[in-house]
């Protein structure tokens, strides 16, 4: 029988079946592969004796946290208490894409700048719409809400941003403690232990323990530049095919800086990336 891991607690995984629900094992020959069973895979399984038999090929995986198969991400951030920060944000991004998950980008807390600080705001925003990324503001509820069918999404980003505010205006019966959420990224508290799947306006979306042990550990440096989109609109004019774009000559990206065509903050954040991944 088909179904798919919604849960895991002390390896008893909760399968979701046909609407039905089974807490299965997984067989011993897994752990002889070296595989763990994670939540949002999609598994056959033993009805009768609930185990788990074969797990399907996973189309994406984080380790921390453990889960697979995720569709979307969406990137809570704030821009005012906490103060926006671009290289958390652009941090995400590279980390959300390398795993192949699509990035939603929702700001929060705009009516907290004054008009000065909303039109600068607004010039960041309207450069990440316009190099590709969905965005959203938390007043949008009802396009987030559309946004959810029929996908998994995991929510992350600073700690006071506003993640579990967001998930009550949603649906009210999650009932999420706005001072321990579990959707936390930073120093906030983690009062989630596990990683489950809830459904959520005909989709699903992922209770974990958050993204902060997320790192570019797994990652080359080519794979970090490779994130930038707005890089692989110009960099095949660098001089150089394999132009990293920081001390290079000739190099196109470095030019678009200058111009103001891409994003200054954008391009200080990948060289601070590359810099500390050069340095472990």
């Amino acid at each position: 029988m088909r179904g798919r891991i919604v849960k895991n607690i002390s390896n008893d995984y909760t399968v979701e079946s046909e609407n039905n629900i089974y807490i299965c094992k997984s067989r011993g020959k897994f752990r002889n592969l070296h595989i763990t069973p994670l939540v949002g895979d999609y598994v056959t399984f033993d009805e009768n004796n609930c185990y788990i038999l074969e797990i399907e090929k996973r189309k994406n995986e984080l380790v921390r946290p453990p889960i697979s198969n995720i569709d979307q991400a969406y990137l809570i951030t704030s821009v005012k208490n906490p103060d926006f920060s671009s290289n958390l944000l652009d941090k995400l991004l590279v980390i959300v894409e390398f795993h192949n998950i699509k990035p939603i980008l929702c700001f929060t807390k705009i009516d907290l700048l004054n008009a000065t600080e909303k039109k600068e705001m607004d010039l960041i925003i309207d450069y990440y719409k316009k190099i590709g990324y969905t965005v959203y503001y938390n007043t949008e509820l009802e396009k987030i809400k559309t946004s959810f069918q029929n996908k998994t999404s995991v929510f992350t980003g600073q700690s006071g941003a506003g993640k579990s505010t967001l998930l009550n205006k949603i649906d009210a019966s999650l009932n999420l403690k706005t001072d321990e959420i579990s959707f936390a990224l930073g120093r906030g508290k983690h009062t989630t232990r596990h990683v489950e799947l809830i459904p959520l306006c005909s989709g699903y979306v992922a209770d974990t323990p958050g993204f902060s042990a997320i790192q570019f550990s797994e990652m080359a440096l080519s794979d970090i530049k490779d994130q930038f989109v707005e890089f692989n609109l110009y960099r095949h004019l660098c001089e150089y095919s394999d132009c990293m774009h920081l001390s290079e000559q000739n190099c196109e990206i470095k030019k678009k800086v200058e111009e103001n065509i891409i994003l200054k903050s954008r391009y200080e954040n990948y060289v601070n990336f590359i810099t500390k991944k050069e340095r472990k």
